[in-house]
């Protein structure tokens, strides 16, 4: 049975809270306890489908279009009360500015409310980096990489960002996108990542060089976050500046063509970043099966790896899941916060 709708909003703050944007916390709650009356309020108290973070997370939608708003500069009453000026402002003096938004720009919002939150979290580049660079060392291979609901494509170039796993250190030392997470457990594989190819699919994929999509995304990280938005702006401009961009595809499809043919020289990495939990059931089975049966086919000069950093029932944070083919061996190859702030690594094991 679901939740009641002002009870997902409650969560979400916890969760917004435990992630570090008390902020964001702040006008999750607010909304649960406070929505009532308009358009807006109608649409999000009367639900139609699961409104939480396993599905809709409508509490993000909502977030979302009102950051877009200060963003934009659509709004100087909330603006007023927005990061940066956010110290010092009652509950009152919030939900004021945001109940007169959800009437002032009505149209704006319930259109928003009508799409999923896209983040494209670049410090998840921690996580599945050291999985990328197990792979190599297994393999002895460069990498060919394919990314399962890459949005904005930012994370398919972590040769492109300087990366720091530890004591050691990926990529390129100039990048304007530096991520550092917290390392635990064993060293990250001391080999170099070589990537030969690289793609993406999603169902909704945005165009890092143009303007309105990625406000849009950027809309939809918290506002007392800066440094995530510097970061994600960083990623932007280096992913505009590449060739390739992530292609408008469902899974399912894209994964059977992209796994059609076992590629002799290289190490085909099929990776996704909590993204799978978005494919109903149903598809989440057909597209395991696309893979398990491509693994089928891998050889040692073709091998096929599938990288997860998905939720998987356990804390803290996300597992990190590691298959390789021709064997098949899966590994739980350590742990990772949702937003990479850490990375808890085991390794494949000797």
């Amino acid at each position: 049975m679901a939740k009641p709708i002002r009870e997902i909003f409650a969560d979400q703050g916890e969760a917004c809270e435990r992630l570090g944007s008390d902020f964001t916390a702040r006008v999750c709650r607010l909304a649960g306890v406070r929505l009532d009356g308009g358009a807006v309020a109608d649409i999000i108290l009367g639900w139609e489908g699961d409104a939480s973070a396993q599905s809709d997370s409508v509490p993000l939608r909502l977030c979302g279009a009102l950051h877009a708003l200060v963003l934009a500069d659509k709004s100087a009453v909330l603006a007023a009360v927005y990061p940066p000026d956010h110290e010092g402002v009652s509950d009152e003096d919030l939900w004021a500015a945001i109940d007169t938004v959800l009437m002032e720009h009505e149209a704006f919002i319930l259109d928003r409310l009508t799409g999923p939150p896209q983040t494209n979290e670049v410090r998840r580049v921690g996580a599945t980096l050291p999985m990328f660079l197990e792979v190599t060392r297994l393999t002895g291979l460069p990498l060919m990489i394919s990314e399962i609901g890459a949005s904005a494509g930012l994370n398919l170039y972590p040769d492109r960002f300087h990366i720091a796993l530890g004591e050691d250190n990926y990529g390129d030392p100039s990048s304007a996108v530096h991520i550092q997470p917290k390392w635990l457990g064993s060293p990250a594989p001391d080999i170099a990542l070589d990537i030969r190819s690289r793609a993406g699919c999603d169902l909704l994929p945005v165009d890092p060089g143009n303007a309105q999509d990625r406000e849009r995304m950027l809309s939809f990280i918290w506002p007392d976050q800066a440094d995530r938005l510097q970061r994600t702006r960083a990623a932007f401009d280096i992913a505009a500046a590449q060739a390739e961009r992530v292609e408008k595809a469902d899974a399912l499809d894209w994964l059977k063509t992209r796994t059609a043919d076992p590629m002799e020289g290289v190490a085909h990495v099929i990776y996704s970043t909590i993204a799978w939990q978005y494919l109903p059931e149903e598809a989440r089975n057909r597209g395991e099966d696309i893979i398990r049966a491509a693994g089928a086919r891998a050889t040692e000069d073709a091998p096929l790896a599938w990288a997860r950093m998905e939720i998987d029932g356990k804390s803290p944070g996300t597992g990190l899941t590691l298959i390789l083919w021709p064997s098949g061996e899966e590994h739980l190859v350590g742990r990772a916060d949702f937003h990479g702030r850490w990375i808890d690594w085991h390794g494949w094991p000797a």
